[in-house]
């Protein structure tokens, strides 16, 4: 029984012992904790301080400079003979100019755009130009070449009264081509039976015509003379002399007309052959 009494206290001691250990610990690193705390406090209290030394030195800086820049602008001003009102003129005056300067930059530039858009205008319109000159040229080669294909198409035949050979027409066309050549004067003729009709400077009158045979009579008046072509065939060149000093005169028929009372073709002279004074067709 007494044995048991003695333990009990032995059991609280250890306890607390236990516990007294603890707080020990804890109050250790309490401690430990602040320490740290406290010099990170400190530092940061010191940078806080480097920062607001820094801080009234800028200042003191910048009231030195702008003292400085007092300075020199009264200098300035001095040095100028301008008062502030001046100054402040010239600085707007400055200003303005700054201003004009960009909208004339600006202007510059509008014309420059406009100048290179109505170059590009022309260009284009230039290269439009240029495509119907081809064009033109390409159809005028074609021209000339379907009228030198036309010529070479053109009969030569010898005239009834002489060796030399003379191109004709058989068609209107060729006819047309004929005129073009521009080397003899060309004057057409409708002659109906019976009928005595100017052409050119000689006179023509139609006797006989057979459409089924190609075939017709005609008598020439010139120079108080008769020429009688008897029995002609169509296409044939018909030759007499005319004028004072006699040129060689040429008469093509291309056609006979309906009933045989009709034929159609030209007269041909050399250039320098009397003008008629007027063209019965």
């Amino acid at each position: 029984m007494s044995e048991e009494v003695e333990q009990v206290p032995r059991t609280y001691s250890g306890a607390l012992l236990g516990a007294i250990a603890v707080a020990v610990v804890l109050g250790i690193a309490g401690l430990i904790w602040c320490a740290t705390l406290s010099s990170k406090l400190t530092t940061q209290q010191n940078e806080l301080a480097d920062a607001k030394q820094q801080n009234v030195n800028l200042k003191a800086e910048l009231r030195e400079t702008n003292a400085r820049l007092e300075v020199a602008t009264d200098e300035l001003k001095t040095s100028l003979g301008l008062t502030q009102k001046q100054l402040d003129a010239r600085a707007a005056e400055i200003a303005l100019r700054q201003q004009r300067e960009e909208a004339n930059s600006q202007v510059l530039a509008s014309a420059q755009k406009q100048t290179a858009q109505q170059v590009s205008a022309v260009s284009s319109a230039v290269t439009d130009v240029k495509t119907d000159v081809g064009g033109v040229k390409t159809d005028v080669a074609k021209t000339q070449s379907e009228l030198a294909e036309t010529v070479s198409q053109l009969t030569s035949m010898k005239g009834d009264l002489s060796s030399h050979s003379s191109l004709i027409a058989r068609n209107h066309d060729e006819l047309e081509i004929l005129k073009h050549r521009g080397d003899r004067n060309i004057y057409e003729f409708t002659l109906t039976k019976g009928q005595k009709k100017p052409v050119g400077t000689v006179s023509l009158e139609l006797k006989k015509a057979d459409s089924k045979r190609s075939k017709f009579t005609l008598v020439v008046y010139s120079d108080d003379k008769e020429y009688e072509k008897k029995d002609r065939s169509l296409n044939e060149p018909l030759q007499f002399y005319s004028g004072k000093d006699p040129i060689l005169f040429e008469i093509v028929v291309n056609s006979v007309g309906a009933k045989n009372s009709t034929i159609s073709g030209y007269l041909s002279t050399p250039k320098s052959a009397p003008a008629p004074a007027s063209t019965g067709q």
